[in-house]
């Protein structure tokens, strides 16, 4: 049999393989992280929300905020409390999630929250803002309010049993 007669099916056979077979990056292949689409509706009868909007990650009051919520993660947690972080000059989360800029403009937008201003907003389980404050709140302050509501104490309750 003719070499000729075994390559061109060889050659062939190369083409259709994936290009990061052989180690190079398939040109389809999308590299950024995944963002979501994150909205207040979605989280209605699952989860608490937490908002901190400030324009920049380094704003004095974000920096502050994110410092009073680090070391309260498993109290989160236990809450349903999701965190999301609306920042106007930079990247945006939900929880470590990050969220794109639509998302995070609707957020703002719906919460009728400026650029420029730093906002800590908790919204309920039924999707109504419970507290808003222009300065940062410790974590303590936010934990009694929601362990006050009466979703949360029933939770509390089912949750000891």
């Amino acid at each position: 049999m003719n070499k000729s007669a075994l390559i061109v099916p060889f050659l062939a056979l190369l083409l259709l393989l994936p290009a990061n077979i052989f180690g190079r990056a398939h040109a389809s292949t999308n590299h950024a992280p995944k963002m979501s689409s994150f909205n207040l509706s979605s989280q209605k009868w699952k989860n608490r929300v937490l908002l901190v909007f400030a324009p920049s990650s380094s704003h004095p009051a974000y920096q502050q905020q994110m410092q009073l919520f680090e070391k309260y993660k498993s109290s989160f947690r236990d809450r349903d409390l999701v965190l999301v972080q609306v920042v106007a000059n930079g990247k945006s989360f939900a929880n470590t999630e990050q969220i794109d800029s639509a998302a995070a403009a609707g957020l703002r937008d719906d919460l009728k929250v400026s650029n420029q201003d730093f906002c800590v907003v908790l919204v309920g389980k039924d999707g109504g803002v419970k507290r808003r404050e222009t300065t940062p709140v410790q974590a303590k302050a936010i934990f009694d309010e929601i362990d006050a509501m009466p979703m949360r104490r029933q939770e509390m309750r089912e949750r000891s049993k």
